[in-house]
């Protein structure tokens, strides 16, 4: 069984807000058949490679309607009502079945809507095999490219994202199949519906992760799927060859605290959960945002100055926060350093976002 400190907590003492969120949902966490433990992928460089370690996956209840599960390959949100289920990612394709069983473990209702944060494998490859398992709600099918309307689940997504999931490179082969492409795209700031009693607003931040990404606010159950615009396992992951930016994720991590509200004592209060990692409140994203803030602007520094990007590199500025974010599997320290430098140009001192 998952721990409580995994799942949800890294800043010593924990409030009692976010502990009985813990609590609750460790105490009906369900296990599903095995599956492939968690992994990034698809980031040409930028992400983790899926483990070959068999793993289940867990269940635990957020807070409202919203439930997640860990160990597919990325955090999957869901929210449960009688109309159905909105699913937010779906983890890698290996995981598919899994997934599919721990939904059915939590409701019997059909899945309505798939939400896809980006484009990465591991967020979308369960796509095909859940859609394909779900009804839609208004009972007249869902369009899909090649096969018309269909019996399926709604894939909704930036339109950005679909256009990364279905352009092939040199008129070869699409990365994605078909049957995972997003058949409800949005091209503006945001799309919002209502459902299972409660708002769902989905909000683009644009050139952040990716520059498909998109972060869904579950108003009334307040909490947040922030996909891999945050993490809390690494430093952010920047996938400069698909439009990601470090100043769009500072920008996304900002839209993120303009949404959270923090309970008493600041603990507690709206849920957000990364694409990858724990969940957390709004102090949790607040150190987050100062960390990454404090290394863009370190780094903006010694851009100004002229340094090349090895002398960067050998001044260590995360050195501090390594121990933390500096270990995760396919995505260095070095990595990082490297994507904030080449997405940063020398500014004069009045433009300077380290003297703002």
């Amino acid at each position: 069984m998952m721990s409580r400190q995994k799942l949800v907590g890294s800043r010593g003492l924990q409030g009692l807000a976010v502990a009985a969120v813990v609590l609750v949902g460790a105490m009906g966490a369900g296990t599903t058949g095995s599956a492939q433990g968690p992994g990034r992928g698809g980031a040409g460089g930028a992400g983790r490679g899926a483990s070959e370690n068999v793993a289940p996956l867990r269940s635990i209840h957020v807070q409202g309607n919203v439930h997640a599960i860990f160990g597919a390959g990325s955090n999957v949100l869901v929210q449960l009502g009688d109309l159905g289920l909105i699913v937010v990612d779906t983890g890698t394709a290996q995981n598919a079945e899994g997934v599919l069983a721990t939904l059915r473990q939590l409701s019997r209702r059909p899945v309505r809507n798939i939400i896809n944060t980006h484009s990465h494998p591991d967020h979308v490859g369960g796509n095909e095999r859940i859609g394909a398992s779900g009804q839609p709600i208004s009972g007249r099918g869902v369009a899909q490219v090649g096969a018309g309307l269909g019996a399926r689940a709604e894939i909704i997504a930036h339109e950005e994202t679909l256009n990364r999931m279905s352009s092939a490179p040199d008129g070869g082969q699409a990365p994605t199949p078909v049957a995972a492409w997003p058949t409800s795209t949005f091209s503006g700031k945001s799309k919002d519906f209502f459902y299972n009693g409660e708002g769902v607003h989905i909000l683009h931040v644009p050139s952040a992760h990716t520059d498909g990404d998109s972060i869904t606010f579950f108003r009334r159950s307040d909490v947040i799927a922030a996909g891999d615009v945050y993490s809390t396992v690494s430093y952010p992951i920047i996938d400069a060859a698909r439009g990601g930016s470090i100043t769009g994720v500072l920008g996304g991590l900002n839209a993120l605290l303009e949404l959270a509200i923090a309970g008493e004592k600041t603990e507690g209060g709206t849920m957000i959960v990364p694409g990858h990692g724990r969940i957390s409140d709004e102090a949790d994203l607040v150190e987050y945002r100062d960390m990454v803030t404090i290394i863009r602007d370190r780094i903006q520094d010694m851009v100004n100055r002229g340094m090349t990007l090895a002398q960067v590199q050998a001044a260590k500025p995360t050195s501090e926060y390594d121990g933390l974010y500096g270990a995760a599997p396919g995505w260095s320290t070095t990595q990082f350093v490297e994507a904030v430098f080449r997405g940063l140009k020398p500014v004069q001192a009045s433009q300077n976002p380290a003297r703002q």
